[in-house]
C-alpha cells in the first residue's frame, strides 16, 4: 500500500507504474447500498401498516403518531449524527448506526410483547421504538457525505452524492413488492425481521471493508491514492487530526443559511411522494389500488435514473462555469423543471398522465438534491458531516411539515392548490441557492473558485 508522508504521497517503487486501483468505487456502491437499506427500513412500515392496524385495532389518528415518530427522531438528531462522523470517524460511526436501527427495526415486530406496552400504552409502544429507528437512521446521510468528501473529494462530490440517491430511488422502488411478498407468505412481523437481518449483516461487511481513508485501505495502490488526492482542498489534505466544529462560522456564514433555507424548501415538496401519492392516485385520480401501487413506483425509479445524472451534470458545470456558477446552474436546472411538472401534474386529465408528469417532477427534484450535498463538501471538507447533519435536519423538518401542510391546503382548497403550493415551495428553493457560494470554502482562509 502507499504511504502518505506531510500530505505528499510516497510514489517511489515499482507500484508506481501499476494502474491505479477502484476501490473508491466499490466504497460508493456501499454508500449507494447504505442509502437503499434505511430506505427499506423506512418505507417498510407504510407497507405493513394496513395489517397491524386491522390487527391492533389502531385509529388513523394512531397510526398517524406512530408514522410521524420515525421521522421526528430522524430530524432531531441529524446534527449529532453529522458531528459524530467528523469526530470518530465515519466507518465506526455508521457501522454502529447501522446496528442500532437494524436492532429496533426488528423490535418493531416484537412490540405487542414489550415490557413497555404495560407502562405506556401499545401506541406509546410503537411510537418509542419507532422513533428510536429514526434517531437509528439519522446519520447514515451526513456520514456517507463524509465518506464522499474523504473518497470523492470536492470535484468529484456530485458524483459521489449521486450515489446516495440513486440507492434512494432503487431502496423506495423495491420496498413495497418485497416487504409485501414477505407479508403475503410470512406476516408483517417477519418483514420487520428480515429487515432487521439484511442490516445487522450490511453493518458487519461496512465495518470490515470500508475504511475512513483512503491512505488507510490496503486495496488503495498510489494510483488511486494521486487520483484521490488531486480532488481534495489543500485544508483537508493538511488535517491532521480531527478538530472542533466550528459552529460560530458555520452559522455566521451566508451560503450556510442559503443552503439550509433551499434545502428545507427542495424536501418540502419530495415528501408529498413518501407520504400522499399513493391515496392521491387512487382517491383523487381514481386508481385502483393494484394500479396505484404499479404506478406509485415511477417517482422513485425516475429519482435512481435522473438523481445520479444530476450529480455527472453537477461536476461537469463545475468544471465548464467554475464552482459557484456550476453548482447554481444545477440546482436551478432540476428545481425549476420540478416545479414546472408539479404545476402540470396537478392539472393532468387523467390518473396516468398526472403520474408520468409527477415522476418527472420528483426526478428532477432529487437532480438538484444531489448538488445540494456536493455543496456541503465544497463549503467545507474538514466538517462535511456536520454540515450535512444540519442541512439534512432543516430538509427534514420541511419534510415533516410538508404532509402535515398538504392535507390542511387539500381539505380547504384542493388538491390542485396543494401541489402549486409545493411548486411555489420548490422555486423558492431554487431562489435560495442563488445566494450559495460554493466557490468559497470555509475551510481555507481565502476564496476559491
Amino acid at each position: 500500500m502507499a504511504t502518505v508522508t506531510n500530505g505528499k504521497i510516497d510514489s517511489a517503487g515499482p507500484a508506481q507504474s501499476a494502474p491505479a486501483s477502484r476501490v473508491r468505487w466499490r466504497i460508493m456502491f456501499l454508500v449507494m447500498a447504505a442509502a437503499g437499506l434505511t430506505y427499506i427500513d423506512r418505507v417498510n412500515l407504510s407497507i405493513a401498516a394496513q395489517p397491524m392496524q386491522r390487527e391492533m385495532h389502531f385509529s388513523t389518528i394512531e397510526l398517524g403518531w406512530i408514522f410521524g415518530a420515525f421521522q421526528l427522531g430522524y430530524a432531531l438528531t441529524q446534527v449529532p449524527g453529522g458531528w459524530a462522523a467528523d469526530w470518530f470517524g465515519p466507518r465506526r460511526v455508521l457501522a454502529v448506526a447501522i446496528l442500532w436501527w437494524s436492532v429496533f427495526t426488528a423490535l418493531t415486530g416484537f412490540v405487542p410483547n414489550l415490557p413497555l406496552v404495560s407502562w405506556i400504552g401499545l401506541v406509546g409502544a410503537f411510537i418509542v421504538v419507532r422513533f428510536l429507528v429514526g434517531v437509528g437512521e439519522a446519520p447514515n446521510a451526513p456520514t456517507c457525505n463524509k465518506i464522499i468528501a474523504n473518497w470523492m473529494g470536492s470535484h468529484s462530490g456530485g458524483v459521489g452524492a449521486s450515489f446516495i440517491f440513486l440507492g434512494t430511488g432503487l431502496g423506495a422502488a423495491v420496498t413495497p413488492p418485497f416487504i409485501s411478498w414477505i407479508m403475503v407468505r410470512w406476516g408483517w412481523r417477519t418483514s420487520f425481521y428480515l429487515s432487521g437481518l439484511m442490516g445487522v449483516g450490511f453493518a458487519v461487511l461496512w465495518y470490515f471493508y470500508v475504511r475512513n481513508n483512503p491512505e488507510e485501505h490496503r486495496s488503495v495502490n498510489e494510483g488511486e491514492l494521486r487520483l484521490i488526492a488531486a480532488q481534495r482542498s489543500q485544508a483537508r489534505r493538511r488535517q491532521k487530526s480531527p478538530r472542533p466544529t466550528p459552529w460560530g462560522k458555520l452559522l455566521r456564514t451566508r451560503s450556510v443559511w442559503a443552503l439550509l433555507v433551499g434545502y428545507f424548501c427542495q424536501a418540502y415538496p419530495i415528501y408529498f411522494y413518501f407520504t400522499w401519492l399513493f391515496i392521491y392516485l387512487v382517491n383523487v385520480r381514481g386508481l385502483s389500488i393494484k394500479q396505484g401501487g404499479t404506478w406509485g413506483m415511477l417517482p422513485y425509479l425516475s429519482i435512481a435514473l435522473l438523481a445520479p445524472f444530476g450529480g455527472v451534470f453537477s461536476d461537469y458545470a463545475c468544471r465548464r462555469l467554475g464552482k459557484t456558477a456550476g453548482r447554481r446552474s444545477a440546482v436551478w436546472l432540476g428545481l425549476v423543471v420540478s416545479a414546472l411538472f408539479l404545476w402540470l401534474g396537478s392539472r393532468a386529465s387523467n390518473g396516468i398522465s398526472a403520474v408520468l408528469l409527477l415522476s418527472v417532477g420528483s426526478g428532477a427534484s432529487m437532480f438538484a438534491a444531489t448538488t445540494f450535498w456536493a455543496t456541503c463538501v465544497d463549503l467545507t471538507q474538514e466538517f462535511t458531516g456536520s454540515l450535512s447533519g444540519l442541512m439534512n435536519m432543516f430538509g427534514n423538518l420541511g419534510g415533516w411539515l410538508s404532509p402535515i401542510i398538504t392535507a390542511y391546503v387539500a381539505t380547504r382548497f384542493g388538491w390542485e392548490a396543494a401541489l402549486d403550493l409545493a411548486a411555489i415551495v420548490t422555486i423558492v428553493g431554487a431562489v435560495s441557492f442563488s445566494l450559495v457560494t460554493a466557490g468559497r470554502s470555509l475551510d481555507e482562509p481565502s476564496a476559491a473558485g
